[in-house]
């Protein structure tokens, strides 16, 4: 059975990470081992598949497009891709679906920036191709931001744009709005393909980034409330803070309407009000949306003893802006 080049070399990537100081092989040795490793493993030639394997190989690709734009994504889903973009002889977008793994698991939290670049020099420095070598390194490019480079890179290998909302284009679409936020049709195409992209981080953060008002700040909400404490996180409550007229420093306080509703919901199924604790700093804010929405909303909560309690306890021990707009909750 062949092995998956790409899925093998993901895999080492993450091992080396996980393995830590325990690791029998330290982690500094575990990649440039396995490194070595991948061109003994893994034959470096395409090979010739019959017509009807290749209808199967993208019948299987496109049933995976289908789990994503229906809201679907989980750990593995762009290995699984991968490896069936190897085999249809497309080595080029069996990397990107690579990175694509990398990009939702770092969006999520689940492993460090610096595991992408570790995984991706593995790949280049495991096989030769130019097709391998010229997307690794277009996708490198798109890590740190060097947009015109990356987008040059990534118009030799996707020159032929099969899927509107796929992969490749939106790293091609990335480029061209990062180095130009009015470029219109590049925007309606980026908005266009949302739906593929509901549950990863970066697409909704780098359209907070270049887009404006309104469509900013939604995208930023989305952001955050896939993974709150995710690395995008920050900078878009900063977003969010700019948008809403307050100081960029502003933004460490703000929750979004999903976050003050989680919190309440929180508070009153486990009937403990302190859950409510992390809404204080954003209720200590100048008058903007999130700070209206959530004083609102809290006020609703004086009916019951303990949370009435709960805000009259907290006024008393606050002090300017916060401990008046706890008293104001208080009252009902």
């Amino acid at each position: 059975m062949k092995i998956n080049f790409f899925a093998f070399a993901f895999f080492l990537s993450l091992l080396a990470f996980s393995c830590g100081k325990n690791s029998i092989l330290p982690a500094d040795n575990f990649s440039e081992q396995a490194s070595k490793n991948f061109g003994r493993q893994v034959s470096s030639s395409r090979t010739e598949i019959s017509f009807a394997d290749r209808e199967m190989i993208y019948q299987s690709i496109d049933e995976l497009a289908d789990l994503e734009r229906a809201g679907s994504w989980f750990a593995g889903m762009s290995l699984t891709e991968s490896g069936l973009l190897e085999n249809a002889g497309d080595y080029a977008g069996a990397v990107a679906a690579i990175y694509k793994e990398l990009a939702y698991a770092y969006g999520l939290g689940l492993i460090p920036k610096e595991d992408i670049n570790v995984c991706l020099l593995n790949i280049l420095d495991a096989r030769k191709e130019e097709e391998i070598i010229i997307t690794v390194n277009a996708i490198l490019a798109f890590t740190q931001e060097r947009w015109a480079q990356a987008s040059d890179l990534f118009a030799q290998v996707f020159n032929e744009i099969n899927e509107p909302d796929g992969f490749s284009n939106w790293m091609i679409l990335v480029c061209a709005l990062e180095q130009n936020g009015m470029d219109r049709q590049a925007a309606l195409a980026y908005k266009a393909i949302r739906a593929r992209y509901a549950q990863f981080p970066d697409y909704w953060y780098r359209g907070a980034r270049v887009f404006s008002g309104a469509v900013s700040a939604e995208y930023a909400e989305n952001c955050i409330n896939i993974f709150p404490e995710g690395p995008y996180a920050s900078e878009c409550r900063e977003i969010l803070a700019v948008y809403s007229g307050l100081k960029t420093d502003d933004g460490l306080s703000i929750k979004t309407k999903k976050e003050i509703e989680t919190a309440i919901s929180q508070s009153i199924t486990t009937g403990n009000p302190e859950a409510i604790d992390p809404l204080l700093p954003l209720i200590s804010l100048p008058d903007n949306p999130y700070t209206i929405y959530a004083v609102s909303a809290l006020r609703a909560l004086v009916s019951v003893p303990n949370f009435r309690d709960y805000f009259s306890r907290k006024a008393a021990v606050s002090g300017g802006r916060l401990a008046e707009r706890l008293l104001y909750i208080s009252r009902g």
